[in-house]
C-alpha cells in the first residue's frame, strides 16, 4: 500500500489534531524567497535551491535590503505565508501540493519545502530562516499533511473512482438519448412516407376513415383527451382517469438518469477535477528529511 506520508525521522507529533484541524499553528520566520526546481523531491534539489537563494540574498544585502519577516500559519488546509503586520496573504500552499520538506539538522534555522504552483504547475522551493525551530516547523507541516490526508479519505476521497464510473455512465446515457432521438426522427419520416403513399387519387373514396402508422394502427396522440362511451349493456362509462404528467423518457422508456442529482454523496464535475488533483498529490506523499545544507550561517541581525 502506498503511504501518503513518509516520515524519515522517528519523532512524535507535537500538536493535538484539533489545533491543526480547527485552528492553526503560527510561526515567525524570515523568508529567503522561492525558486523553481526540476523535481518534486530530493535533498540535492533543495540544497541547490537554498544555495541559489542565499546567493541572491547576499546581493540584496549589499544593496542594503534585509530579509523580509513573515508569519507562517500551518493547518490541515495548508501553509499560509503572511505579512506579520498587515496579515496579507503572500502565498497559500495547499498541503496536497507539498511533496518534500527538509530542515538543516546542524544549523537548526534553515528549513524548506517544495510545493507545486497551482497556476503554472511548476515545482517551487520555498526557503526560510527560523529562530532555532526549523525541525519543529517541518514536523508540524508533516503532521498537518497526515491529518489532511485522513480527512480527505473520510470526506469522499474514496469515491473518486466511483464518480469517474458515474461520469462514464452519464456519457453513455447521453449517447443513448441521442440515438433515441435519431430513431424517433427516422420513425417519423417513415410514417410520413407511408401517409403520402396511401393518399387516394382525386375523386376517389378512401376506404379507411383515419390514417394509420406503419403497424396499421391509428396513431395515438397524448394531447387528445379520451372520451368515454356507453357500454353495450347500457352501463355508464367509468369515470375518466387522470393522466400522469408528461415525463421525458429514454430509449428504454425510463426516466433519464442524472448522476449528479441522485444523492448527496455525488459531486458536480467541476469539483471532481479538484478531487482528482488532491488524490494525486496525496498519493505522491510528503517526505520529511533532516539534512545538512553545509552553508554559511545566516546573520541573525539581518
Amino acid at each position: 500500500m502506498n503511504r501518503a506520508f513518509n516520515r524519515k525521522k522517528d519523532k512524535s507529533w507535537m500538536h493535538t489534531p484539533d489545533a491543526l484541524a480547527k485552528h492553526y499553528i503560527p510561526y515567525n520566520a524570515k523568508f529567503l524567497g522561492n525558486t523553481e526546481v526540476e523535481a518534486p523531491k530530493g535533498t540535492e534539489v533543495v540544497k541547490d535551491a537554498v544555495r541559489k537563494l542565499k546567493f541572491q540574498r547576499h546581493i540584496k544585502k549589499s544593496e542594503g535590503q534585509k530579509i523580509p519577516k513573515v508569519e507562517l500559519q500551518i493547518s490541515i488546509y495548508g501553509v499560509k505565508i503572511l505579512d506579520p503586520k498587515t496579515k496579507e496573504v503572500q502565498h497559500n500552499c495547499q498541503l496536497h501540493r507539498i511533496s518534500f520538506c527538509a530542515d538543516d539538522k546542524t544549523d537548526k534555522r534553515i528549513f524548506t519545502f517544495i510545493c507545486k504552483d497551482s497556476e503554472s504547475n511548476k515545482h517551487l522551493c520555498y526557503v526560510f530562516d527560523s529562530e532555532k525551530c526549523a525541525e519543529e516547523i517541518t514536523l508540524t507541516i508533516g503532521q498537518a499533511f497526515d491529518l489532511a490526508y485522513k480527512k480527505f479519505l473520510e470526506s469522499g476521497g474514496k469515491d473518486v473512482e466511483t464518480r469517474k464510473q458515474i461520469g462514464s455512465l452519464q456519457k453513455r446515457i447521453q449517447e443513448l438519448e441521442a440515438e433515441n432521438s435519431e430513431l424517433k426522427k427516422q420513425l417519423q419520416d417513415l410514417e410520413e412516407q407511408l401517409m403520402i403513399a396511401h393518399v387516394p387519387p382525386a375523386g376517389s373514396i378512401s376506404m379507411k376513415p383515419q390514417s394509420t402508422d406503419i403497424f396499421d394502427m391509428v396513431p395515438f396522440s397524448p394531447g387528445t383527451p379520451l372520451v368515454p362511451t356507453r357500454a353495450s349493456n347500457g352501463c355508464p362509462p367509468p369515470p375518466p382517469t387522470t393522466l400522469p404528467p408528461d415525463i421525458r423518457k429514454d430509449l428504454f422508456g425510463a426516466e433519464p438518469f442524472d448522476p449528479f442529482t441522485c444523492g448527496a454523496a455525488d459531486f458536480p464535475p467541476d469539483i471532481q477535477s479538484k478531487l482528482d488533483e488532491m488524490q494525486e498529490g496525496f498519493k505522491m506523499g510528503l517526505t520529511l528529511e533532516g539534512t545538512v545544507f553545509s552553508l554559511d550561517p545566516i546573520d541573525s541581525r539581518c
